[in-house]
């Protein structure tokens, strides 16, 4: 396979689309962080308050690896362009590689900060409703015999 100048440009509008979401995703989080912190500041100890803590803390992190997985993704695009522009080929097919596999797991732990927040907002509505209701995630994979 021949790698040109296109290949990994093609990448970039890609890329720079999706870190834009993760940093509205985590400007979102900042928002509702601030806004938590406010009520646990003047609520005494709700278990609630503390799991969505909790929950809040664990989506900041993939958020994190999220955007550094994708910027690394970025870089290496930028570098894969230099070496096909000094002529290096096997090092340009290397670093495009690992510039694919990078965006695959930023891609990846996405997927999983969305089914974290998707745990929250469950959270969220138990607590409305006063059930403490597993997800749908786990109703799939539930065994139907221990219902009976």
């Amino acid at each position: 396979m021949e790698i040109t100048f296109n290949t990994p440009a093609l990448l970039f509008p890609a890329i720079s689309l999706l870190l834009l979401a993760y940093t509205n995703r985590f400007l979102a989080l900042s928002k509702l962080v601030r806004h938590l912190h406010g009520e646990y500041s003047h609520v005494k100890k709700n278990t609630i308050l503390l799991k969505q803590i909790k929950s809040l803390r664990r989506r900041i992190n993939l958020i994190k690896y999220m955007q550094a997985l994708g910027v690394f993704s970025f870089l290496c695009c930028v570098i894969t362009m230099y070496c096909i522009y000094t002529s290096y080929l096997a090092v340009s097919k290397f670093v495009f590689a690992l510039s694919l596999l990078s965006l695959l797991a930023s891609l990846v732990i996405s997927l999983f900060e969305i089914i974290q927040s998707t745990k929250a907002l469950e959270l969220e509505l138990s607590d409305m409703e006063g059930l403490e209701k597993e997800g749908f995630l786990s109703e799939l994979w539930e065994d139907k015999s221990e219902k009976n």
